[in-house]
């Protein structure tokens, strides 16, 4: 029996795919949770734009000179354009390669070679030897192409697609971290204010008790411990002055890096914090992270260029096939250069080429596609996991501080009328100076804990926000 070679080609192919190795394959899960505390409404803030989200013209304006100027974002840009060219490379590799070369030489061949004393019986023209030195003249046009028989060069270009598309959802996942680093500043600031002047208040409160503290040791009323007591209690607060005002300066430079200039001074409506409202918060259903969540999009892009990166690992275990031709002008001089058709060259080869002995290296790269498709799949499902759990944990933050702002201002209201109380008790020496003390702090820090409290609802409208994929859009 006998085969030609077309057979053999194909009998060959056959045997070498039998020995492609097997995977395992792991698909993602990409179930969630049906809703968010039994709540089945899909109205979504994530679809609001921050410009509408945030009402502060101050901060609007922060956040819209940061996405024009911070540093990391332009980075980030600059990296798209690389994946972009990325996508144009990978498409020129399986288009037709043609170019274009011309070339010029001289050669002599020695005499006592094969091809130097095969010319001893040349001759070209009758009673001429063959010329000495040889010139050569060359212009063609050449052509290669890798035919794409197991789309091994067009899935590596739609994994650079892919990967083109998740580096645009990085940017936007960018954009939603930029928007609430601003705005979590932004409202650290305007509390770091209030706290400043809540203690330039007390502190008033606090030399006006010095001074009646002084007026009742002139009277004998109370010892020199009273007034060192007061009065180191008033140097105390006087000096935590300017530990705020230190994190003030190192909260605006902080803002001024994010927006990309130099530092100087942040304009904000400070006097309005403690009064600022909490919307309500519409946070949808669980299933609109998929779309909303600029992490979760460019975790899913990666998991399909992996995917497709194990397709085109796979094809090198085939043949592939590689056709080249030219055609052109070829002579030794250059009065005949254009001679036609003495002068002109063609040429057309095409190669079929398995691998046989480096299978291992191929093998290598197979099982490190499958090994990145894995890992892509783990970190897809740890994203989706990651931002539901950082929306059920702002829902429920927003309303523990809703609660907690409401019973801390009420706090503050009984301490704020203890303090009169207590000054008035201890005018009429019916309580201790240690006991006015001890109401004044206490007042301060309630109204320092109010604060903190009221910038804690703030970061949550915040960061509910962030984690249900708003900003971007």
């Amino acid at each position: 029996m006998k085969f030609n070679k077309y057979t053999l080609a194909f009998f060959h192919t056959l045997f070498f795919t039998g020995c492609i190795p097997s995977l395992v394959h792991k698909s993602e899960n990409r179930t969630v949770p049906s809703a968010y505390k039994d709540s089945q409404d899909t109205t979504n803030i994530a679809k609001v734009k921050w410009k509408e989200y945030f009402n502060d013209p101050y901060l609007n304006l922060l956040i819209d000179t940061a996405l024009k100027n911070n540093q990391d974002l332009n980075i980030v840009i600059q990296e798209i354009n690389i994946s972009q060219n990325e996508i144009r490379s990978r498409k020129g590799d399986y288009l037709p390669s043609i170019d274009i070369k011309a070339s010029a030489g001289l050669d002599k061949m020695g005499r006592y070679t094969r091809l130097g004393s095969v010319d001893e019986n040349l001759d070209i023209v009758p009673g001429k030897r063959f010329p000495q030195p040889f010139s050569d003249l060359l212009i063609a046009a050449r052509a290669s192409w890798e035919i794409d028989i197991w789309k091994k060069l067009r899935n590596a270009r739609k994994a650079a697609m892919h990967r083109y598309l998740s580096s645009m959802e990085g940017r936007n996942f960018m954009v939603t971290q930029i928007i609430a680093e601003i705005a979590n500043a932004y409202y650290e600031l305007m509390a770091l204010d209030n706290q400043l002047e809540t203690l330039k208040k007390n502190i008033e409160i606090q030399q006006n008790a010095l001074r009646i503290v002084k007026l009742e040791k002139e009277a004998a009323k109370v010892t020199e411990l009273a007034v060192r007591k007061f009065e180191a209690e008033v140097l105390k607060n006087q000096s935590r002055q300017f530990d705020i005002m230190q994190k003030i300066t190192e909260t605006e430079n902080r803002i001024n890096f994010l927006i990309g200039r130099f530092p100087q001074p942040v304009l904000r409506h400070s006097e309005t914090f403690i009064d600022l409202e909490l919307d309500t918060i519409y946070a949808g259903i669980p299933s609109q992270l998929l779309d909303n969540r600029p992490d979760i999009k460019q975790a899913e892009q990666d998991l399909q260029a992996a995917k497709l990166d194990i397709k085109a690992a796979k094809a090198n275990f085939y043949p592939s096939l590689k056709i080249t031709g030219g055609i052109g002008y070829n002579a030794y001089n250059a009065q005949y250069f254009f001679s036609t058709p003495e002068s002109i060259l063609y040429y057309l080869a095409g190669d079929l080429v398995t691998p046989l002995i480096n299978r291992n290296a191929i093998k290598a790269y197979y099982y490190s596609a499958s090994a990145r498709q894995i890992r892509a799949v783990y970190n897809y499902e740890r994203t989706l996991l990651k931002a539901y759990v950082e929306v059920a944990n702002q829902l429920a933050n927003i309303s523990n501080m809703q609660q907690s702002f409401n019973l801390k201002t009420q706090q503050v209201e009984a301490l704020t009328r203890s303090i009169d109380i207590s000054t008035t008790l201890f005018n009429s020496a019916r309580a201790d100076y240690m006991e006015v003390l001890m109401t004044q702090r206490d007042a301060l820090d309630s109204k320092f804990e109010l604060i903190e409290t009221k910038k804690s609802q703030m970061n949550a409208k915040v960061n509910i926000y962030q984690a249900l994929g708003g900003g971007w859009n």
